[in-house]
C-alpha cells in the first residue's frame, strides 16, 4: 500500500511565483512539491485505464503534501487547483479547498491530484471572495516512481550519454543530494559520467502508462550483496533515498557481477537480499516490490560460467518469494551489446536501448500483469 503523504523535510529551495494574477495580489511561495517532481500515484486500475473506459480512463491519483509560506499579514482560507499544461496526460481541476495547518507564517495540507501531467499547481488564499495571496509550481506530475539500486550496469558506466525524448520531458531523476529533480538526461546524479539505461526506459514507459515517470538512483559501481546489508552506508543511502520521496512503486535492482567475483554461494545470496529487502521495508513502512535483473555477465572482467550460474539461481529462486519479481534477463544481451575494452566495458548504446527494453517487459508486467 502506498503512503499518502510525501514529506520532503529540510528543504531549502524555494519556487518563487511567477505572476498569473494581478499586481494587488500578495506572493504565496511554495516549498512542496518541487518543479519536475513526480509522486506515486495510487488507486490505479489496470482494467479501467483504457481509453474508452465507460467512466474514463482510470488512471489513479495522489494526495500530495502542499508546504509554503505566506506574508505575514494575510489571511483567508486556502485553495488549490491543478491545470494541465501542453501535451499533458490527465485533465484540469476546479478550485478545492486546502485545508492545511499553519505556524507562523508557514502552512502545510494535503491535495488530492489526477494522475498525469506535466500539470501546474495553483494555490491560492482567498478573503471576503477575493483573491489575496496565490502561487503555483510547474512542472509536477502524478504518475511512476522508481528506485534504483545495485551496481554499475545501474549506474553511469555504459558507452553512450542517452537523453530522454519524451516531447514534454515527462522522464526525471532525483538527486538524493541537493533534495531536487531534474530531467532524466545522462549523466545521472551521483552515479558515473556514463551513459545509463535510463532514459530509454522513461521514454518506452511513458506514453504506455500515460503518466511521467522518475528514477532515483542510489547504485553503486564494484559493490556485492554483502555491501548492500542493514548494517552499511549503502543500505542507509537506500533507505534515505526512498524516505524521501514518500512512496514508489518497486525497487529496480541490477547486481550480481560482483558476487561472481566474491564467490559468494547461492545460498548466500538469498539470505543476503532477504535481509536487505526486509530491513528497507521496515524503515519504508511499506512493502514495495524488488524486480531483480539477472546481471551477472561481464566479458571483458572475467569469463566464469559456474559462478554467473550461482548468482542466476539465486536470483531466480528468489523471483518467487514474496515481494520480489522478475527482472529482466540482461545477460541475454552479449556480443554487439557490450562495450569492448576500449570503452566503458559494459553497455554499448544498442545494449542500452535493449536493456531499457527488457526492463519496460519486466515493469509492464509488474503493473499490468496478463490475465490468468
Amino acid at each position: 500500500m502506498f503512503r499518502n503523504v510525501i514529506c520532503l523535510f529540510a528543504i531549502s529551495f524555494c519556487i518563487e511565483f511567477q505572476p498569473l494574477w494581478g499586481d494587488d495580489v500578495a506572493k504565496l511561495v511554495l516549498t512542496s512539491p518541487l518543479p519536475n517532481q513526480v509522486i506515486q500515484r495510487e488507486g490505479f486500475e489496470p482494467g479501467r485505464s483504457h481509453e474508452h473506459n465507460v467512466t474514463g480512463p482510470e488512471l489513479g491519483y495522489a494526495d500530495i503534501d502542499v508546504q509554503g509560506t505566506r506574508p505575514a499579514a494575510i489571511k483567508g482560507e486556502f485553495e488549490f487547483r491543478v491545470i494541465a499544461l501542453k501535451g499533458a496526460y490527465g485533465h484540469d481541476t476546479d478550485w478545492a479547498v486546502l485545508t492545511v495547518e499553519e505556524e507562523g507564517q508557514t502552512f502545510q495540507g494535503p491535495a488530492e491530484m489526477v494522475a498525469g501531467g506535466w500539470y501546474r499547481l495553483e494555490v491560492r488564499c482567498v478573503s471576503d471572495g477575493k483573491t489575496v495571496a496565490a502561487g503555483s509550481v510547474e512542472p509536477v506530475g502524478v504518475g511512476e516512481v522508481f528506485v534504483v539500486a545495485g551496481q554499475s550496469y545501474a549506474g553511469g558506466t555504459n558507452d553512450e550519454l542517452l537523453k530522454v525524448t519524451d516531447p514534454q520531458s515527462r522522464v526525471t531523476a532525483y538527486d538524493w543530494q541537493t533534495k531536487t529533480w531534474q530531467i532524466a538526461n545522462d549523466p545521472q546524479p551521483h552515479v558515473g559520467d556514463g551513459g545509463t539505461i535510463w532514459p530509454p526506459l522513461g521514454d518506452l514507459l511513458v506514453p504506455t502508462l500515460r503518466v511521467p515517470v522518475a528514477f532515483v538512483n542510489v547504485s553503486v559501481g564494484g559493490t556485492s550483496t554483502r555491501q548492500w546489508m542493514p548494517e552499511g552506508d549503502l543500505h542507509k543511502r537506500l533507505v534515505m533515498a526512498g524516505n524521501a520521496v514518500g512512496a514508489f512503486r518497486a525497487v529496480l535492482w541490477q547486481q550480481g557481477e560482483s558476487d561472481v567475483i566474491e564467490k559468494t554461494t547461492t545460498e548466500a545470496y538469498i539470505r543476503n537480499m532477504i535481509k536487505i529487502r526486509e530491513a528497507a521495508a521496515r524503515e519504508w513502512r511499506f512493502e514495495p516490490t524488488w524486480l531483480l535483473a539477472k546481471s551477472t555477465l561481464h566479458p571483458t572482467v572475467y569469463n566464469d560460467p559456474h559462478g554467473e550460474e550461482r548468482i542466476r539461481v539465486a536470483i531466480h529462486q528468489l523471483w518467487k518469494r514474496p515481494h520480489f519479481a522478475p527482472g529482466p534477463d540482461t545477460d541475454l544481451l552479449a556480443g554487439e551489446n557490450r562495450g569492448d575494452a576500449n570503452s566503458r566495458r559494459h553497455f554499448s548504446g544498442l545494449g542500452q536501448r535493449r536493456a531499457a527494453l527488457l526492463w519496460f517487459v519486466s515493469i509492464w508486467n509488474m503493473i499490468e500483469p496478463p490475465s490468468r
